[in-house]
Parts: structure tokens; sequence; C-alpha cells
């Protein structure tokens, strides 16, 4: 266009300056001048001659300076500035690609061209990547749904063809795309699920003026809840956890965005420390909590009983009492599908804390909350409203199998998978945040809340997809390899066992688990198993543990042999 309004122009200026000379002569009634028609004439042609002469040299000099290597692109969004988009990529590759075919989902561009290139709906996608021998599909479009994605994947994997993304034209720098912006497509955009819809209205005005205190702030959960907590400008937010550079880290990231002052407090701590959270709670009174803290790898509490049981179920146990004690407005205690008839110590463990926040809900007696000092709140009991939330395993946390398959990717693999069936159901760590909020905000105590987790992923076939997507061919240039299951593990994970019930919410994708209630006795229990964590007792710990929760069955596990139907209550020492 540039070329084509110079050429005009000088063309055009000509054309008038021999339409004044014409004018000049003609008044003078001079005989030398020009028919007006002759001069019309010129302007035309010249236009055309200078104009067409500047295409043809332009077209015939790309065409020959076209890498006969270039691999072939196919471009997913041809408006608003499908031209541009295509221009741009085979500059800035410096002529490596070459854009065949646009694929639009909006039918009035459908057969329609693009500098010459043609525009395809999704549908003809498939038939066109093997008689276009296309190496790359880019993604240009900003607000594509998961679902489309997914699916657009599925078929360009299938023909090994590798899927990049570009920034939105707003991103580019300076008005530029640079080669640097553009990456790879990464598997938890095809995991991802249309974003839940919230009430943000509700949760924000419950929040606002709130002093909210979040354990385990360093953690992939804990930290994503902070920044969305922190975004809704709380009269106070609390993070506490017991790693000091993840902390240090939340803290500078949180005050740099948000510039919140003294209204954030980072508290260095353990949550199984009682004399400590008794600090932090008598010092910044929360009225609000998010129960976030917890061990989660299944094959190192395997090895860890009474770990797992003094951090998961004593760290909830002193959070929940000094909840109680003072006068916190709501607890939220975050749990595991692996809690449901669990095979292992870890889920195990977060189905008696989930027990002891529903039971400590319910009960009316006193308890000693922190040894040996015993108090007495019988005024309290009652106002603090325990909820708890079951998820199932969050994409990109840290330690999940998304980020290790990652890493073995790049050095080559092998990738490492425990079993051809092994399945597992896959949110977002943003969801996950989103669902605690929603829970916390709706919930009037004693409620489990559960997310509708949608279709659940083989581990394989994820191993498979993301080999694709770096490129690789799965068992050719990537093996895949099978270590079987590790201990305490089992091929699916439940999100609901025999005797719950769910009742539907007003919100579709969240659901709420019936519980029955637990026997009255056992607090006494769970107090017996502290005392044998306390006293490293593994053994009797994981006998206590078989003996509170019925249907903790252990797999691939060392510890089946104590599974029995009925098992002898525990003789313990009382702790000091």
């Amino acid at each position: 266009m540039q070329e084509t309004v110079r050429a005009l122009s000088a063309v055009f200026l000509s054309f008038l300056l021999l339409l004044l000379a014409n004018g000049i002569l003609t008044i003078a009634a001079a005989d030398l001048y020009i028919p007006n028609s002759v001069l019309f004439g010129y302007f035309f042609c010249a236009s055309f001659v200078i104009c067409g002469y500047r295409i043809m040299v332009k077209t015939l000099y790309q065409d020959d300076d076209l890498n006969v290597n270039a691999a072939n692109v196919i471009i997913y969004g041809a408006e608003p500035k499908g031209s541009l988009m295509q221009k741009t990529i085979v500059g800035i590759s410096d002529r490596q690609f070459r854009v065949v075919a646009f694929i639009d989902e909006n039918e009035m561009l459908t057969g329609k061209t693009i500098d010459g290139i043609r525009i395809y709906t999704p549908e003809q996608l498939p038939e066109l990547l093997k008689p276009l021998r296309v190496k790359y599909l880019f993604f240009s479009k900003p607000d594509i749904t998961a679902q489309t994605k997914n699916s657009i994947a599925e078929v360009c994997l299938a023909a090994n063809v590798k899927l990049m993304n570009i920034p939105a034209v707003d991103r580019w720098v300076d008005g530029h795309l640079s080669f640097n912006q553009i990456s790879d497509v990464q598997i938890e955009e095809l995991l991802g699920r249309p974003a839940i819809e919230l009430s943000n209205d509700n949760v924000f005005r419950f929040m606002s003026d709130k002093t909210v205190l979040i354990t385990g702030a360093a953690g992939s959960i804990g930290s994503e809840l902070a920044r969305q907590v922190a975004a809704m400008r709380p009269a106070s937010l609390i993070l506490c956890d017991q790693v000091e550079t993840g902390l240090h880290d939340l803290d500078y990231e949180l005050q740099e965005k948000y510039n919140l002052g003294s209204s954030l407090v980072c508290f260095l701590g353990d949550v199984k420390d009682s004399p400590a959270m008794d600090q932090l709670f008598s010092t910044h009174r929360p009225e609000i909590v998010f129960h976030a803290a917890a061990y989660k790898h299944v094959p190192v509490m395997e090895s860890h009983p009474s770990e797992a049981i003094r951090n998961n179920v004593l760290g909830t146990k002193v959070l929940a009492d000094l909840s109680e004690f003072y006068g916190v407005e709501k607890f939220l205690f975050i749990s595991t599908d692996k809690a449901i008839n669990p095979t292992n110590i870890m889920g195990a463990s977060k189905r008696i804390a989930e027990m002891y926040c529903h039971s400590l809900h319910h009960t009316g007696k006193d308890f000693q909350l922190i040894d040996p000092l015993v108090y007495r709140i019988d005024s309290m009991l009652g106002k603090t409203k325990f909820i708890t939330t079951r998820f199932g395993n969050v994409l990109a946390s840290n330690g999940s199998v998304i980020p290790r398959f990652k890493d073995q990717i790049t050095k080559g693999g092998p990738v490492t998978v425990t079993h051809p069936d092994i399945i597992r159901y896959f949110m977002t760590i943003p969801e996950a945040c989103s669902l605690v909020l929603e829970a916390m905000t709706m919930g009037n105590g004693g409620e489990i809340f559960l997310f509708d987790m949608g279709e659940p992923v083989k581990i394989l076939s994820l191993a498979q997809k993301m080999i694709k997507l770096a490129g690789y061919e799965p068992d050719k240039q990537i093996k895949i390899e099978f270590t079987g299951l590790r201990p305490g593990e089992k091929l699916y994970e439940e999100l609901l066992n025999d005797q719950e019930e769910v009742i539907p919410t007003h919100h579709k994708k969240i659901l709420k688990a019936k519980v029955q209630k637990n026997n009255d006795s056992v607090m006494d229990e769970i107090t017996k198993l502290i005392d044998l964590a306390n006293e490293c007792r593994d053994e009797e710990v994981v006998k206590q543990m078989k003996f509170i929760v019925p249907e903790y069955i252990s797999n691939n596990s060392v510890y089946q042999l104590y599974d029995t139907k009925a098992l002898p209550q525990v003789t313990v020492a009382k702790s000091v």
C-alpha cells in the first residue's frame, strides 16, 4: 500500500502540473497545448504501468527469495489482521515458514482469501494437512476455547503437525512480533476446561473487609489463593508457611503487584507448632482461615506415616482448635480425592483430618488446645463454620506429573509412567482456588464441596500428547517406560465413598457431599493417633489409622498386613 500511494502520488502530481500548464497555454491562446483527454489517458496508463511494474518486481523478488525448504504453516485465526500476521511470520522466520492456509470458524470468511491464501473452516482441517504438507499450525486467536484448541490439537498431533502460539497483536513489542514470542502450545492449554463462573461480587463483598489467613501459602494452591485474595483487598492478609524462600518470593510479588503495605503479613512457622500458631492467632486474630498446608506426595508419606499424621492431622487439629478458640468465622480445609476410599498413608491422613473438622463442627465438648494449658471454650463452640473442599490433581503444581514429564522430555527421555491404565482427574490451579473462594462464601459449616472434574485423563495418553507437543514421536524419538505402581498408589481416584450422597448446589459445577456423622469417639481416637505419631510408632500409627478409617485398604504397600475388618484399639502412652 505504501508503494502504491507513493507511485500514485507522483503520477497525480505530474498530472496536476500538466493540467495547470495546459490551462495556462489555453488562456494564452497558444497553439501548443495537450488535449485533456490525452492527459487523463496518461494518468490512468501511467498509474497502471508504474504500480504494476513495482508489484511485479516485488512479487518476482519474493518468489525468488523464498526458501525451497520452508515449512508450510496454517494460521488459526484469519481476522482481523490475517495479512499482517502472514507477512510477519514469513519475515521474522527469515522465510523459513510459508503460510499455505488460514482456518477460522467465522462462516462469513469461508472461501475468501487473504493475499491469495484461502480461508477454511475447522472441519476442513483434517483434509488439508496431508495435501498441503503442513508442518506447523499457529494459533493467533487469543480467545479460542480449550475445548476447540484440544480438538484442533488432536487432529494436528495425529498428523505430526507441531502446534505454536502467537501472542495477540497488542502484546507485540512496539508493534513488532519477535520470533521469541512464538511459543509452543503447552499441555495445560489442552487439559483446561471452560473457566468456572463464580459469584465474584459475592466473593469480593465477603472477603474485602476480612482478616484472612492462608497456611501453606508458598505452595501451588496457597500462592494462587493468596494472589486471588490479595486482588480483593482484604483488611489484612496473613501468609503462613515454613518455606522461607517461597514465602519471601510471594511477599515480594504481592507487594509489587498490589502494594498492600502493612496489610500483608508473612509468618514463618510450622502449622503443627502449637505455641507459634497460638502467637499468630492471638496477634493477628484472623476471621477467615484457608488451610492449604499439607504433605501430599504419596510415596514419601508411605515411608513416613508418623510425620504424615503430625503434619496433616496434628497441623489441622492445631489450626482448627485455635480457630474455634479465637472465634474464627469460617475455616476451610483443602482436602484431596485421595481421601476417598484411601489406599495410602497420605490419603488416609487427609480423610482423618476431614473427620476431625467435621466432628469439631458438630461437637460441644471441651478439648485440650495447647499442652499443658487447657482452655474451656463452651461459649465459642459452634461459632466457627468448618468447610472442606476435595480436589483432584492440579496442573503444573510442584512435584506433579506434568512438570516431571516436561523435564524428562527435555532430557531426551525416557518418560516414566507407573501403569498403562492409570487415570487421574485434572484441574487448573486458578480453577481450584476459585472453587475454594466460592466454597468459603457459600458454606454454612459441616459441608464437603466437590468440583465437577470433567472427564478423567489417561496418564499414558497425557505422556504421548506431551511428547508430540514437543515435536517428537513417542516410543521412537522419546521412549515411554512403565515403572509399576508406587507404594500406596491406585489406578483411579474417586470423589465419594459408598456412604456419601451428592447434593446439587446453586452452581452446576459445584456439588456437596452429604456425609454421615462420625462416631462420637472419633476425636478421642484421633488424639490417640496423634500421640502415637509423636512417639514415632509407625506400625501402631497405621493400625490406628485403619481403625479410624475402616475403608482405608492399603495398595501395593507393606501395610497391607494390617488390613482387617476389625482392628484392636492401641494402648498409647499419654504425651507430656
